[in-house]
């Protein structure tokens, strides 16, 4: 059987920050880099753990955002080393106060890019994971068992959602 292309998929980034100014910075760098953005969500306050207080100190937040342009699935590792890039290029002294979680959602998934090995994920390249997040299902987003806490507990779901519309919008133009 002759393998096919894969329909492009939706460019996301959930973005965890403690720095408002900072995180400004790098939406310019990441419209820069990626194209133009198409939606924002509104913060929500990232309490679910203390991973990131350590560096980014407190209250952070996270926020979502998606680009217009769609992109080939294979492009994944590039953007995340892209956005790690960014990242760095806004960090004060080593120290990030703005995490950006690149990842892209089709029809059924939303996929998150990883620098960290786990065992549902699958290797892409260049030290990159794909890390299957959420799948849709009967109108709605499912976590699977590794997802992370706050996306199990659904409290994306809306902005899934509305990305997922925006998508479907997206690709029917694309094709």
């Amino acid at each position: 059987m002759k393998p096919n292309k894969p329909h492009p998929v939706k460019l996301f980034a959930g973005i965890l920050y403690s720095d408002e100014n900072l995180l400004n910075d790098g939406l310019n760098l990441l419209e820069k880099e990626f194209g133009t953005i198409d939606f924002r969500s509104r913060n929500f306050e990232f309490k679910v753990s203390d991973y990131y207080v350590e560096e980014m100190g407190r209250p952070i937040y996270r926020i979502f955002i998606s680009f217009e342009k769609l992109i080939d699935p294979a492009d994944l590792a590039n953007i995340k080393l892209r956005t790690n890039s960014i990242e760095e290029r806004i960090s004060i002294k080593g120290k990030r106060r703005v995490n950006i979680d690149s990842g892209y959602m089709d029809y059924d998934k939303v996929v998150l890019a990883s620098a960290k090995y786990n065992g549902q994920k699958i290797y892409l390249k260049d030290g990159i994971w794909a890390d299957l997040t959420l799948r849709w299902e009967k109108g709605d987003f499912y976590p699977y068992p590794w997802s992370f806490p706050d996306f199990k507990q659904g409290v994306y779901n809306d902005v899934f959602r509305e990305m997922r519309r925006l998508y479907k919008r997206d690709i029917k133009k694309s094709l």
